[in-house]
C-alpha cells in the first residue's frame, strides 16, 4: 500500500485550504515544490457526469422519509452515515454506512449526513456529502482522502440527480446544526462529530425513539427490498454450490478454504458478506458463533455452513445448512439432522400473516423437545420439558429473527412491536432451529457429542401464507446428499 503524500502538521493544512500550495519543510513527508504544487493545479480534464438516471430504490427512500416526516413534524431530524473507522495504523475498515441513512438515501457515502429540516407541514430534505476534490489547493492530491488517493466521487449535482435529494458541502453541517433552533433528534452511535455539535440540543431519550421508529418501519418489507432480499439469497446459493464443489480442497487446508471460496461469490456478485461467516466443521460446529474458521476440515464429520451474501444495496441473505463431508450423512448424523429438519418444518409451517411472531419458535422448540425425550436424553412429559426449558442445553439459541438490511434486522423494535408482536405480510425472518451436543457434554451418549446440526432458511410473510426464499438449497436429508453428488461429478 503506497504511502499518501500528506501535509506534515494540520496548521500546514490548514493554510492550504486557503492560500496555494508552499514549499513545505521535509518531516514524515517529502516536501512540496513550488513547481510540483502549480503542475498539480492544471491539465486536468473535465469529468463531470451528465443525465444520471435516479438509484433504483429513489421512489423507496422518499416515500420512507415522508413517512418519517409525518411521524416527528415541527422536528429537526439528523441521520448520519458514520465516519470510516482505523483498523490499525494508517488503515481503516472497509466502510459501511449506518443501516438507518441507507434506509433512507439510498447512498452509501462515508461522512454523509441526512437532515430533515421542518417547515410548516412536513420537512426539507438537504443531505450533505464531501463535494469533489479541490484541485486548485492540492485538496486533491495531498488530503489523505483527496480522489487521487481513493478514486472519484459524485459532485453534489450528481449526487442530487442520483438520490433525488438536494446535496450541500457536509464541512458546513456542524456549523448549521450548532446554530439550529428548536426540537432535534439525531441517530447516535455514527458520527461523533455531528453529536458534538447537538450537544446541548438534544436528549438520549428522543433520539432512541427516532432509532426504534425506524427499527420499527423496516420490518415490512417493500417490493424493491423484497427483491434485494431474493436476489441475495440467490447469490448465497451459488456461494453455497461453490463451497461444495472444493470440499476436497478445503480436506486439504481447513476451514478458511471455504470461508474464502464463499467470501469470493459474495465480492463478485455483490457488496461482501452480510456477516462473518460461520464455516464450523467438525466440533466446531458446537459453537454457535465460530467465526474463526481455522480448524481442520475431516472426511465423516459434518460441515455447518451459516453464510449471507450482501448485495450492493446492503440487503443480506442468512443461510445455513448441515453437510456430510463425505456427502454422506451417517447414522446418527441423520438422525440428528432430521429431527432439526423436522423441527424447522413445524416453524416455517407456522409463518403467516396474523401469527403471533413467537409461534414458529414455539412450533419448532415442540419438536426438539420431544425428540430429546423420545431419545432419553430428558425426562418426560414434554410441557414439563418447555416449562423448565431444558431443552436449550442442546438447542441454544431462538428460532429466528428479523431480516433486511441488517441480519439481525428491526433489533432496536419494541419488544411488543417485535417479540410479542405479530407476523404481517412483507416481514421477511430467518427460521434456524439447531442441536448442539458439545464435545465435552458427559451427558450425552459419547456418540452424540461433537455434532452440530442448524438449518436456517429466509422466509418471506406472504398474503396467504409464506415463501421460502431460500428454497434453491435442498434441505430434506436424501436431497443433500444427492445435490452434492451431483455438484462433485
Amino acid at each position: 500500500m503506497a504511502e499518501e503524500l500528506l501535509p506534515e502538521d494540520p496548521e500546514a493544512e490548514a493554510e492550504a485550504e486557503e492560500e496555494p500550495i508552499k514549499q513545505r519543510k521535509n518531516g514524515l513527508y517529502p516536501g512540496v515544490s513550488d513547481e510540483l504544487a502549480e503542475s498539480m493545479r492544471s491539465g486536468w480534464a473535465d469529468t463531470d457526469l451528465h443525465g444520471l438516471e435516479p438509484v433504483e430504490q429513489a421512489a423507496e427512500t422518499a416515500a420512507r422519509r415522508a413517512a418519517l416526516s409525518a411521524r416527528f413534524p415541527g422536528e429537526r431530524l439528523v441521520i448520519p452515515a458514520g465516519n470510516l473507522r482505523t483498523r490499525s495504523n494508517d488503515t481503516e475498515y472497509a466502510f459501511r454506512a449506518s443501516t438507518e441513512y441507507a434506509y433512507l438515501t439510498g447512498d452509501q457515502t462515508q461522512d454523509g449526513v441526512l437532515v430533515l429540516e421542518p417547515r410548516e407541514a412536513g420537512h426539507d430534505a438537504t443531505i450533505y456529502l464531501l463535494p469533489r476534490s479541490n484541485r486548485a489547493n492540492g485538496e486533491f492530491w495531498l488530503d489523505g482522502q483527496g480522489e487521487l488517493w481513493v478514486g472519484r466521487r459524485h459532485s453534489l449535482a450528481e449526487a442530487e440527480q442520483l438520490l433525488g435529494i438536494p446535496a450541500k458541502d457536509v464541512r458546513e453541517v456542524a456549523a448549521a446544526l450548532a446554530e439550529a433552533t428548536g426540537p432535534v433528534r439525531v441517530v447516535r452511535g455514527h458520527d461523533a462529530s455531528i453529536e458534538a455539535a447537538l450537544t446541548d440540543k438534544v436528549t438520549a431519550e428522543h433520539d432512541d425513539e427516532l432509532r426504534v421508529h425506524l427499527s420499527e418501519a423496516r420490518a415490512v418489507k417493500d417490493a424493491f427490498e423484497i427483491r434485494e432480499l431474493q436476489k441475495a439469497v440467490d447469490s448465497t446459493v451459488r456461494g453455497f454450490e461453490d463451497v461444495v464443489k472444493v470440499l476436497d480442497k478445503a480436506e486439504a487446508t481447513s476451514e478458511r478454504y471455504i470461508e474464502g471460496t464463499f467470501f469470493l461469490r459474495a465480492r463478485v456478485e455483490g457488496n461482501t458478506v452480510g456477516y462473518g461467516s460461520i464455516c464450523a466443521a467438525g466440533p466446531h460446529a458446537t459453537t454457535l458463533h465460530w467465526v474463526r474458521n481455522d480448524g481442520a476440515v475431516r472426511s465423516g464429520e459434518l460441515l455447518l455452513l451459516d453464510a449471507g451474501v450482501e448485495t450492493h444495496t446492503l440487503y443480506t441473505a442468512d443461510v445455513t445448512r448441515t453437510l456430510p463431508v463425505s456427502g454422506r450423512y451417517s447414522e446418527i448424523q441423520r438422525k440428528i439432522y432430521d429431527a432439526v429438519y423436522e423441527s424447522q418444518e413445524a416453524g416455517i409451517a407456522a409463518v403467516r400473516p396474523g401469527a403471533k411472531y413467537r409461534d414458529f419458535h414455539h412450533a419448532a422448540q415442540h419438536v426438539l423437545a420431544e425428540k430429546l425425550v423420545e431419545w432419553g436424553l430428558l425426562e418426560g412429559p414434554v410441557e414439563k420439558v418447555l416449562d423448565l426449558g431444558l431443552q436449550r442445553r442442546w438447542t441454544l439459541h431462538g428460532t429466528g429473527h428479523m431480516l433486511g438490511l441488517d441480519v439481525h434486522d428491526c433489533a432496536a423494535a419494541r419488544r411488543e412491536v417485535y417479540a410479542d408482536g405479530t407476523l404481517e405480510a412483507g416481514m421477511c425472518l430467518t427460521v434456524e432451529p439447531g442441536l448442539y451436543f458439545q464435545a465435552d457434554d458427559l451427558t450425552v451418549p459419547e456418540e452424540y457429542r461433537g455434532i452440530g446440526v442448524r438449518i436456517e432458511d429466509d422466509i418471506l410473510v406472504t398474503e396467504d401464507g409464506n415463501r421460502n426464499l431460500s428454497a434453491g438449497l435442498p434441505r430434506q436429508a436424501d436431497e443433500v446428499e444427492a445435490w452434492m453428488a451431483a455438484l462433485k461429478s
